[in-house]
């Protein structure tokens, strides 16, 4: 952040969320310290706003890594496209997907503890 760059996220959480999300909401907290800013987004109004349905990470608004999943959802690699379309999609579903996401601090307050 010295240098101006940001690291931000979107999860989509399940309602309820599943343990693995927990999980991460949890272990999150440390990267939320250190400077990044990880907001949560619930999976329905993620498809109400009709966000796409694939995992992907955007490089300075340029590069786009899209996830690709098995049936199990094991990470079977990526795909990388420096395609404008694709990429201006991408950038467009990212800032929706963060205008109606909520700050993790906010979201941890109302998800219920399992112990």
């Amino acid at each position: 952040m010295a240098q101006g760059k940001r690291f931000e996220r979107v999860r989509l959480v399940d309602d309820p969320p599943t343990d693995g999300q927990r999980f991460l909401l949890a272990s999150g907290q440390g990267n939320v310290r250190a400077g990044e800013d990880i907001r949560n987004l619930s999976r329905a109004d993620a498809e109400h706003l009709g966000l796409p349905d694939w995992d992907f990470w955007l490089f300075d608004s340029r590069i786009l890594v899209r996830f690709v999943f098995d049936e199990n959802d094991t990470t079977m690699g990526v795909i990388v496209s420096e395609d404008p379309a694709e990429v201006l999609a991408a950038c467009q579903a990212r800032d929706t997907a963060w205008h109606h996401a909520v700050r993790t601090a906010d979201f941890a307050r109302q998800v219920r503890s399992t112990m």
